[in-house]
């Protein structure tokens, strides 16, 4: 799937993107959210109508909303208040936060609720060392007040754990962001999974997670990721049924 380059080729994507999350499990009901810029535009984003499954997210009934949270163009639908708060906080701070994501998985959730987060001590947490932002529970995500501290929290960095929440992460693509969670979820998949064995946990040593950091810069080059990743799924999920396309 080429990079997106207007709306309609945009809504395309952001419909399959919740596709491949709910291909991958990482739904909740009608609940969560994905949201992404029109292209050329730090005004205006698309996100998921409320109400819906990822598996009836479509290009067409996704909603179009501004920067102040408002619905600008007529659909059937409303929006989480949810997702409102964190989408328009984190798009209006950050103007390379193209696309952000939000799930509460189990092992997600999890993790979130262990005060020392996510340790990196397995072959993808590696990978995150220096990456992930924290930002303490505050409740249901529908007061204002909590934007400022959400921003703060989260910084420059693109991947962050909402303890006792669930997980997010941002992209300069929609490839980008779902690739940052994919890898934040296996993360905490493996650790979940390794705790549930018992016994001692082999540690990473510091210079190896050192190391690990800059080669990951270093192989990535500072261009966005997740483009092959993503086209794989996008194949995946036409196979299934390509009906997000409309």
């Amino acid at each position: 799937m080429l990079m997106a380059t207007n709306e309609r080729e945009l809504r395309v994507q952001l419909a399959a993107c919740y596709r491949i999350f709910d291909y991958l499990g990482w739904t909740e009901l009608i609940y969560n959210h994905i949201t992404v810029k029109l292209p050329g535009d730090d005004e205006h984003f698309l996100i998921n109508p409320y109400g819906l499954h990822y598996s009836e997210i479509t290009a067409s009934n996704l909603v179009k909303m501004d920067i102040d949270g408002n619905i600008v163009e007529e659909s059937e639908y409303t929006v989480n208040p949810a997702g409102i708060i964190i989408h328009t906080a984190i798009h209006s701070a950050r103007h390379d936060a193209i696309c952000i994501a939000h799930t509460h998985t189990n092992t997600g959730m999890a993790v979130a609720c262990r005060q020392e987060g996510l340790r990196h001590d397995n072959f993808y947490s590696a990978l995150q060392q220096g990456r992930i932002a924290y930002h303490d529970f505050e409740g249901i995500t529908v007061m204002d007040d909590e934007k400022p501290r959400l921003i703060n929290n989260l910084g420059s960095k693109n991947l962050m754990i909402l303890r006792n929440h669930g997980l997010l992460t941002i992209g300069r693509s929609i490839p980008e962001a779902f690739f940052n969670m994919w890898g934040l979820q296996r993360s905490c998949d493996i650790q979940v999974a390794t705790d549930s064995c018992g016994g001692k946990i082999n540690p990473v040593a510091d210079s190896v997670l050192q190391k690990t950091e800059k080669l990951l810069q270093l192989q990535h080059g500072g261009a966005p990721s997740g483009q092959l990743e993503f086209d794989a799924m996008v194949r995946m999920i036409d196979k299934k049924d390509d009906s997000y396309k409309n």
